[in-house]
């Protein structure tokens, strides 16, 4: 099989459920943050974490993204559990998804930030996504020769820069109906663990300071975290239906 062939291939699987007239299937991996002893940032209320914010909100996301016909859910973690980012990405992949995200909180040195941001790869970071198949993240491919195999992890590591930065901004702007313009800080690029080595688009999104004196309760407070569930929720219909 040349590489001609297998572009082809990837083509008509991402053009047939386009033909047959059907609201196209997507695969959703939710990835909430930290767990278990990784408590992530700590809240303006004692005793409150990142780790149990960002449960309580993929629930939610999970909950209503159920709901959906044609959406399928994965989580990573069901509770408060300790899963490393090396198998956040395996079971991301593993899963054959279509689509990545990883829900965080923020927090800062001064306790006085605000705002939410979301982040996808710099180019050099999903080069490094390379190495990390060859570490073993890359997706089962039963029947698939090696070679054939390692081009379509090319292909799709590659091909989902775009798709990523189309999404992470749909995600800004859906959140910008919750917490108002002045506090969207952007579409940023970085090089985070859990996005390395995913063969689909992926992106990570900072909902909030979970730290600021107001932002923080807000968090904690179910309708704020509804609000926010219902924004993501929009954001990846939006993306299956390519906007």
């Amino acid at each position: 099989m040349t590489l001609l062939d297998v572009r082809r291939l990837a083509l008509l699987s991402l053009l047939f459920p386009l033909i047959a007239g059907a609201e196209p299937r997507l695969r959703v991996v939710l990835d909430a943050g930290h767990g278990g002893s990784n408590t992530g940032g700590a809240g303006v209320v004692a005793g409150i974490y990142e780790k149990r914010i960002t449960l309580a909100l993929t629930r939610l996301v999970a909950a209503k993204l159920a709901a959906v016909p044609g959406i399928e859910v994965v989580l990573t973690r069901q509770g408060d559990e300790f899963v490393t980012l090396r198998e956040r990405v395996r079971m991301a992949n593993a899963a054959r998804a279509d689509l990545f995200l990883s829900i965080h909180t923020n927090a800062s040195p001064t306790r006085t930030q605000r705002g939410f941001e979301t982040w996808i790869l710099t180019p050099e970071a999903l080069a490094d996504g390379g190495r990390a198949l060859r570490l073993g993240d890359n997706p089962p491919r039963p029947g698939v020769p090696p070679d054939v195999g390692a081009i379509l992890d090319d292909l799709e590591r590659s091909g989902s820069a775009a798709p990523s930065a189309r999404f992470a901004a749909s995600l800004s702007a859906a959140l910008e109906e919750v917490w108002g313009k002045p506090l969207a800080r952007g579409v940023k690029q970085g090089a985070q663990d859990v996005l390395i080595g995913l063969t689909m688009p992926g992106v990570l999104v900072e909902v909030g300071f979970l730290d600021h004196a107001e932002e923080g309760l807000l968090l904690m407070e179910r309708r704020t975290r509804e609000a926010i569930a219902d924004a993501l929720v929009k954001a990846i219909l939006r993306y299956r239906a390519g906007g």
